[in-house]
């Protein structure tokens, strides 16, 4: 079986649960910006979890299936119709051959996750289906797909149309968002009055917001601890002699707009990491629109394992319900 790409969205490429292991090469994880939604989405047809979905940003795509399958679609909200027909969201819904998949605006979230039984059967590429753009690796010829594009399908399993995810197991994100930080390695690199400002400040989702970073502005600039700087490392305050990155790591060049480094971002550089969002959070951040009201919220490590276990206890739940 083939999916028929009939227009491709905006910016729709097959991702999976990423490739660990690579990093220390420069070659990020990648994978689902938001992994709950595509687990859930890959559950939901009978898939594992870990099979190959479309993950698409604001502008959904129009499929037509060329053989009866199973589909759902998860994440953002952003109606979707079967051959103009309104069909739910988190809910496997059964397609038959010759049928077409389209997509209302977006209304609220920003990226939506497409399974299909059998998932996405594009070549693995050191050990995941994912697309990492800069790189052209993995996905359908290492890039977003096309109008015109035929998109393998894998064989299914059992299917089990009008499974449904419940409302009370889906996140539900309010406004202003809370970003949880861990305070980092150069935290000390920050005089006392932005060390609080920081986490006073109400910041907002810039339009630079994509697989690499999202950026953030509207609080007060950060003032550094006077310094020379070492050897090797720019005049900018916030430079120093290049180090390693963590997925959610903060950077803030010249101190005026953070910006938080997700699943496609590089692996080192020269800027500062001030802090780092917590794991519990990562799925968050993906499912912001430009403009999204933000806070940072200070937490010890203690904190963020909690949170990473009540992740644990979510994805279980999750599990369970779709068995």
């Amino acid at each position: 079986m083939v999916i028929k790409v009939i227009s491709p969205g905006l910016s729709t490429t097959i991702q999976d649960l990423g490739r660990p292991g690579y990093f220390h090469l420069g070659i990020p994880l990648g994978g689902a910006m938001d992994r709950l939604a595509l687990r859930a989405a890959n559950l939901l047809v009978g898939n594992e979890e870990s099979a190959a979905c479309l993950e698409a940003v604001f502008v959904g795509p129009e499929l037509e299936f060329t053989k009866d399958t199973l589909i759902a679609v998860t994440g953002a909200d952003m109606p979707m119709q079967i051959n103009g027909e309104a069909k739910p969201g988190w809910t496997a819904i059964d397609v038959k051959a010759g049928q077409t998949l389209s997509f209302e605006f977006l209304t609220t979230g920003a990226r939506i996750y497409i399974a299909v039984a059998g998932g996405i059967n594009v070549p693995i590429v050191l050990g995941s289906r994912s697309t990492y753009i800069i790189g052209a690796l993995g996905g359908f010829q290492g890039r977003a797909i096309a109008k015109n594009d035929e998109l393998p399908v894998g064989p299914s399993g059992r299917l089990r149309e009008g499974l449904a995810l419940e409302s009370s197991l889906r996140p539900n994100t309010s406004t202003p968002v809370e970003l949880r930080v861990l305070p980092g390695l150069y935290w000390h690199r920050l005089q006392k009055v932005s060390t609080s400002s920081f986490f006073e400040d109400q910041w907002k989702v810039a339009s630079e917001a994509d697989r690499m970073g999202y950026r953030f502005r509207g609080g007060r600039a950060l003032q550094f601890v006077d310094r020379e700087p070492p050897f090797g490392a720019g005049s900018d305050p916030s430079n120093i002699v290049d180090s390693c990155y963590p997925y959610g790591s903060i950077q803030v060049p010249n101190g005026t707009e953070p910006i938080i480094l997700h699943r496609d971002a590089v692996s080192g550089g020269g800027y500062c990491t001030i802090g780092t969002v917590i794991s519990a959070d990562m799925d968050v951040i993906g499912q912001m629109q430009p403009n999204t009201p933000t806070r940072f919220v200070e937490v010890d490590m203690n904190t963020a394992l909690a949170a990473r276990a009540d992740r644990a206890v979510l994805l279980r739940r999750i599990r369970h319900a779709l068995e």
